[in-house]
């Protein structure tokens, strides 16, 4: 499959940009996940928006951003119509990679990862670190991941 990827900082996304990364994550949290929850959380103005296109629709997204002294990967969403492609790994591949490159004085990736996942980031090479906890009433774990030194350059 064709993708094309790319990563802008919020005051480069366009407002189209930004209105088909809020329409794939509400179609997924909110209406898929019954999720009702403050998507706008503040964290989108200092993050590195991730996007995966095919025929020039918004397929897979994450926002990478600085907190608290670690890289944090999050709101990792990939359309309903392209799981089971092996693209959420591909999306977490490149997140790692831009990562590495682009936040060097970092050498940990954080996740709040939903529980039924767990076993998809552990072969992303995440490890569990605390107790299973309810965000907006679903289960998530929190994990982290070293940045390879091979990868950052440290």
């Amino acid at each position: 499959m064709d993708i094309q990827w790319s990563t802008k900082l919020f005051n480069e996304l366009s407002t189209t940009d930004l209105y088909e990364i809020i329409v794939l994550r509400e179609a997924v949290f909110v209406v898929e996940q019954n999720c009702v929850y403050q998507d706008a959380d503040g964290k989108d103005f200092a993050a590195l928006h991730l996007c995966g296109k095919h025929k020039g629709a918004l397929v897979a997204y994450c926002r990478i951003y600085p907190e608290n002294g670690a890289i944090h990967i999050g709101r990792v969403v990939t359309a309903s119509e392209y799981r089971k492609m092996g693209l959420a790994y591909e999306l977490m591949q490149r997140a790692h990679h831009f990562t590495a490159s682009k936040f060097q004085d970092f050498n940990e990736i954080h996740i709040s990862a939903q529980k039924y996942l767990e076993k998809f980031y552990l072969k992303l090479g995440y490890k569990v670190v605390g107790d299973e906890y309810l965000e907006d009433g679903i289960p998530h774990i929190e994990m982290h991941r070293l940045v390879p030194e091979s990868q950052s350059g440290r």
